[in-house]
């Protein structure tokens, strides 16, 4: 399966191919192409290419402001990350770190579990609040916020969600009805930080003998 396009709330949307500009995007456009014409020669040219790439940035994502959306959004998951570490550090004992939970499928009761693929399913993102790697479990936070070393992969995933790409779906654990991710932990982070709401996973059930 190729993979399907993130499913996502209606008042938070990606742009993707195809949807309508909007007046205050249209307005500024209208405004630097007027500026252009009026000012002439190397200004002219100057604010004729901002329209220009403006355009462009609408239609398929590519320009520096597309990049510098995605970055902005990165370096706001880590300022986020770094308060909540200096919260918890405020509160001493008193506040436990937060991590995502770990599922040992090579020990304990899941390495003896029956298992059941269930195929592609959409999941609530809400539901995935766990992971298989144990490395994983200690890089990202409870939240899904990203560490700070993968910025070059999360930024370029994150790009081409914002273009409308279709992401392959992920592949997670079912524990009753919480999820615990096998393969796209970056899918993962970047999908709640654009405020998706579900997504759909290669999902196969667990269940305790």
């Amino acid at each position: 399966m190729e993979g399907t396009l993130l499913r996502l709330s209606q008042r938070r949307r990606l742009w993707a191919p195809g949807r309508r500009p909007g007046v205050a995007f249209l307005t500024i456009v209208v405004a630097l192409l007027g500026a252009a014409l009026v000012l002439g020669r190397l200004p002219g040219i100057v604010l004729g290419l901002s329209a220009l790439l403006l355009v462009i940035d609408r239609m398929v994502g590519f320009t520096p402001w597309g990049v510098a959306e995605s970055d902005r959004r990165f370096a706001h998951l880590i300022g986020e990350r770094r308060r909540a570490a200096v919260g918890r550090r405020l509160l001493g004992r008193r506040a436990e770190p937060s991590r995502l939970d770990y599922l040992d499928e090579g020990s304990g009761w899941a390495s003896t579990a029956q298992r059941r693929r269930r195929g592609v399913e959409t999941i609530p993102i809400e539901s995935i609040g766990g992971t298989v790697e144990r490395d994983k479990a200690e890089a990202f936070d409870g939240e899904w916020r990203p560490p700070g070393w993968s910025r070059g992969h999360w930024t370029r995933m994150c790009l081409a969600a914002q273009r409308g790409t279709a992401l392959p779906p992920i592949s997670v654990y079912r524990v009753d009805d919480r999820h615990f991710v096998r393969d796209g932990h970056h899918r993962v982070s970047v999908m709640r930080a654009l405020g998706v709401l579900e997504v759909d996973a290669e999902v196969t059930e667990l269940r305790r003998r």
